[in-house]
């Protein structure tokens, strides 16, 4: 096998391995898999060999899922990504008086993976690492489906919990990342003050992470 070759497989691979990510809590059939990344159902099954063999996928008949050797994965992943992200969560908090946090996507739930409180407020939202919720309900899931245009931040209030309000804005441009950063308080946001700054946080982060890659 040439270098080219060996590029091609590996990268077919990959691909294959979001298209089974993508299906998110469903099971991706070979069929499906063939189609999402323009190769036969004979080269999708010769490419499910090696990632199942490092239990990166597992496969049932016709129906493909993630494997747990993701979690062997994500374990590093996270601490890292928690790491890079902390610095500016901090700055984040201390700016605009609010937990500070940032969240990843995890199938269709919202995964909170970094959080920081402001040391100088007299209370503040208690947001635990590992939180979880829709990614339809609450400022940090809808925006990681946000479309770029527009003030670039979603806002909600009291949807997650009673009386807090929260801003958050996507994390774009890190390949492979679905995420936000936002901030959330028991007292009302001013959206036009905190969105930008919101924004501008999410911005630096994709920077950071982006060199790191």
């Amino acid at each position: 096998m040439t270098s080219r070759e060996g590029s091609l497989t590996l990268d077919r691979g990959l691909a294959l391995l979001q298209a089974v990510a993508d299906a998110g809590g469903d099971a991706a059939t070979i069929s499906e898999l063939a189609v999402a990344i323009g190769a036969s159902r004979a080269a999708v099954y010769r490419l499910l060999v090696p990632l199942s063999e490092r239990g990166l996928v597992w496969r049932d008949g016709t129906k493909v899922r993630l494997g747990v050797g993701l979690l062997r994965l994500a374990g590093q992943v996270l601490p890292q990504l928690r790491d890079a992200a902390g610095p500016v969560l901090r700055e984040l908090a201390e700016k605009v008086g609010a937990t500070a946090h940032l969240s990843v996507a995890q199938g269709t739930q919202a995964l909170a993976v970094a959080v920081v409180e402001p040391s100088w407020t007299s209370f503040h939202v208690a947001y635990r690492v590992g939180s979880r919720h829709s990614l339809t309900s609450g400022a940090a899931g809808k925006a990681m489906s946000l479309r770029p245009g527009g003030d670039g931040w979603v806002t909600s209030a009291g949807e997650l919990e009673a009386g807090a309000s929260g801003v958050a804005a996507p994390v774009r441009g890190v390949p492979g990342l679905k995420a936000s950063v936002g901030v959330v308080s028991l007292e009302p946001l001013k959206a036009a003050e905190v969105g930008p700054q919101v924004v501008a946080a999410a911005a630096r982060l994709a920077d950071i992470l982006r060199t790191d890659a």
